[in-house]
């Protein structure tokens, strides 16, 4: 078992092909790597490991792709004038922040579940926001985030070694411990090839708006916190 280490391993992760040897043990290597247990249907598998097994599973990921592609095409908020209205409103003003947004079809996960709104009166967005830090398998949702707030304040509740909050301080332990100087917040830059990921680097004494200016955003900002010295393959625009 590659969680205790002190029984037989029975079971076998779909996802991470980690091994278990109880139910007990699924459910820490599940929190710890923050792992869902489902097979990932899109993992790479080279040409001499494919399988019939592999083209059948393709293509029954195919056929449910084109069933949900179907379903969201069919959908009434789709047809909906208020919906419409209400897209190109947030299109509309991010475009006068110099902001490129950019919304999906309904259907899609990051559509489904994005709850940025503009506020007429205050003249401002309210962003629905995703910090990720990898270096501790570790995410978290914002909703309704300011965009007059800095990144530095936004980041307190998580990696402030005396406001953030105590549960969350313990899991993100390697950030914490670490002097605030080695903290770095990389968003990925869009429209790339996936052969060549390339991040901005945001500056966290500056607003998010400033620090979204001239960046395009698909939906919603997901921000990745990491430090310096572990960030390893995620390079940087210019390096």
């Amino acid at each position: 078992c590659e969680t205790c280490s002190k029984e037989e391993a029975k079971y076998r992760c779909p996802r991470c092909m980690k091994y278990s040897c109880s139910l007990l043990c699924v459910k820490k290597h599940k929190l710890a790597l923050s792992c869902n247990g489902v097979r990932d249907k899109t993992a790479f598998v080279s040409v001499n490991e494919f399988t019939d097994l592999n083209l059948l599973s393709d293509y029954r990921f195919l056929e449910d792709v084109g069933r949900t592609a179907d379903a969201a095409a069919r959908h009434c908020i789709v047809h909906s004038p208020a919906t419409k209205r209400l897209l190109y409103c947030l299109r509309n003003k991010a475009r006068g922040c110099n902001i490129e947004l950019k919304t999906l079809p309904v259907g899609f996960t990051k559509r489904r579940e994005n709850s940025t709104t503009f506020n007429s009166v205050e003249n401002k967005f309210y962003w629905h926001l995703k910090l990720i830090f990898p270096h501790c398998h570790a995410e978290y949702t914002l909703k309704g985030v300011p965009d007059d707030k800095t990144l530095a304040d936004i980041l307190k509740p998580y990696i402030d070694p005396v406001e953030s909050d105590p549960v969350v301080c313990q899991r993100l332990k390697i950030y914490t411990a670490s002097p605030q100087s080695d903290v770095r917040i990389l968003m990925k830059i869009e429209n790339r090839s996936r052969n060549s990921v390339r991040y901005n680097e945001l500056d966290a004494s500056r607003s998010l708006r400033d620090n979204l200016k001239g960046k395009v955003i698909i939906e919603y900002p997901t921000l990745f916190v990491v430090l310096k010295t572990l960030k390893n393959d995620m390079v940087v625009l210019g390096q």
